[in-house]
């Protein structure tokens, strides 16, 4: 489907006839999709479902990065099609699902994709993923091809590619660990986690005792899978959710400024990890001890200036993901004096990797010596790596209400309020560890973040608001996403939602300025400034 009529900086007819044929785009890629279901006397059988999927964003604010007025123009017109299949044959039982992604390239991702050509022309580049940057947002591939079988009562064997789940945070993981996620097209912004959530090939046993009324499972990654489905996976090339003041700057251009390095020392994305974990009860609390064996979520800067235990193949240096342990722990259970649900996620991870050297007046980390301001060896971040002992929480309320009286609601409401905290162990300021590499806001010993998320309904649950609000607790700043899903008969769904942020100090838009560089206050969501979005979603089941 093509869109041929070009779009303006102005919220125009012609944008909302993008709109509607996003919505037009989901009946058309589910016509011909189709399910069987094949149940024979000896108990094989085949059934097909699946989904196909529109969403369409707008710009809610200016970009300060590009030099035209941002503000309406449609930042994001995508297109989906799911296929879940489900079979048995004999004792075993398969499960495989595919998924085909598609962008139409809007007017505003055009104007990033040349400001990356261009900032990429000016250090003397040759163009690299932020530059085709629908390579980026652009997929096929088969998310999950696995096998069950039982072996005997206690014993379930899952083999192939597959996700599983060992935590139940939101927006930000604890125990969440087993996968990385991919946050290039939407930001961390989809509340589907197993849409963004990247399987792996595993051997995962599920080992039933009874007697001790738990359930042990054995996880072994056998090294398998590509490079790329390890780790976290930001827009790091420029695109439409890199960092303010780096759209347009590509980080990921192998030979011109820096790219994956899968085989490091540190972290070999062939080397074979895995993990346990013994879940069980113990009267009305339900609990989770676990060991895993991984790489690091986020990726890591192995700095040109400071390498750290090889020497990086790029210019600035390589992302790498340096392997880690973590010993977890996670109990939940219902209070009847406060009408509650508890839960917890601890996560204790030996040696976590963390980028140093802020780059400010007075740094021990300049590693040629002082330096103008704007030079390589002066970006924050490129210091090299410190390892330190991190102890990774989360404290959970969940609890209904019944609303139907003083709101109208067709069944309870439900609030849920989470505290998410990153402690540094053997923090020392003066190991000028980053927030995150490229930005010179230092790390504090404490990272706290508040979540709440409140979700009700009317008209029977077919129309269904819900308001998700996080806060920044140590350096100030959030987001506010209110929504509202609609169930439109058996097959369809429409989700309308803003995604709103708010900061206390912004990046600037020069990097390499006195002021840009002594940005110490400048945290996460204040490079996510200016990126507030409406985004529009329209699903057709089948």
């Amino acid at each position: 489907m093509k869109i041929k009529k070009k779009v303006s900086g102005d919220f125009t007819c012609t944008k909302f006839a993008a709109l509607v044929a996003g919505g037009f785009m989901v009946g058309f890629m589910s016509c011909g999709a189709s399910a069987a279901d094949d149940n024979s006397d000896n108990g094989n059988y085949f059934r097909l479902g699946g989904y196909a999927r529109a969403w369409t964003s707008f710009n809610l604010k200016n970009v300060p990065d590009t030099a035209q007025n941002d503000k309406g123009d449609l930042s994001m017109l995508r297109g989906t099609i799911l296929l879940d299949a489900d079979a048995k044959t004999g004792p075993v039982m398969w499960k495989g699902i595919a998924r085909v992604d598609r962008e139409k390239k809007t007017g505003y991702v055009q104007r990033v994709e040349d400001l990356t050509k261009l900032k990429t022309a000016a250090i003397g580049g040759t163009p690299g993923p932020g530059s085709q940057v629908m390579n980026e947002y652009n997929h096929g591939e088969i998310r999950e091809l696995y096998a069950d079988v039982d072996v005997n009562d206690r014993v379930k064997l899952r083999l192939g590619k597959q996700q599983v789940v060992w935590g139940e945070s939101d927006f930000f993981h604890a125990m969440d660990m087993v996968h990385g996620y991919d946050y290039r097209w939407r930001s961390f912004l989809e509340v589907e986690n197993e849409e963004l959530r990247k399987p792996l090939i595993l051997a995962n046993a599920m080992i039933q005792v009874p007697e001790a009324n738990g359930t042990l499972q054995v996880l072994v990654r056998p090294g398998l899978d590509r490079g790329k489905d390890i780790g976290n996976t930001y827009d790091l090339y420029g695109g439409r959710w890199t960092m303010q003041t780096f759209i347009g700057a590509d980080f990921t251009n192998p030979g011109v400024t820096m790219a994956y390095d899968y085989h490091h020392p540190a972290g070999n994305t062939k080397d074979t990890t895995g993990g346990l974990r013994w879940k069980g009860s113990a009267g009305p609390i339900n609990y989770s001890v676990s060991y895993l064996k991984t790489f690091n979520p986020d990726p890591i800067i192995n700095s040109a200036f400071a390498p750290f235990e090889r020497k990086p193949s790029n210019p600035f240096g390589d992302w790498i993901f340096p392997k880690i342990d973590m010993i977890g722990v996670t109990a939940s259970g219902y209070v009847p004096s406060i009408d509650s649900v508890l839960s917890t996620e601890i996560v204790y991870i030996k040696n976590a990797p963390y980028n140093v050297g802020l780059m400010v007046p007075g740094s021990k980390f300049l590693p040629f010596g002082p330096a103008p301001l704007g030079t390589l060896n002066t970006i924050p971040g490129f210091g090299g790596v410190i390892l330190k002992n991190t102890l990774v929480t989360m404290f959970r309320v969940d609890k209904q209400f019944d609303l139907k009286s003083l709101l109208g609601t067709s069944s309870n409401s439900f609030l849920s309020m989470q505290v998410f905290d990153k402690w540094i162990l053997d923090y020392n300021a003066s190991d000028e560890i980053v927030d995150m590499g490229g930005l010179n806001a230092p790390k504090a010993k404490h990272s706290p973040i508040l979540t709440f998320i409140f979700a009700t309904n009317f008209r029977a649950n077919t129309i269904n608001p819900t308001l998700a609000i996080g806060h920044d607790l140590k350096w100030g700043g959030g987001f506010v996403i209110p929504s509202v899903d609609f169930v439109l008969g058996d097959k369809w769904r429409l989700k309308v939602e803003a995604d709103l942020f708010y900061d206390r100090h912004q990046r600037q838009p020069n990097i390499a300025s006195i002021n840009g560089l002594s940005e110490t206050d400048a945290h996460l969501f204040g490079g996510l400034a200016n990126h507030d979005q409406l985004m529009i979603r329209v699903t057709r089941q089948f």
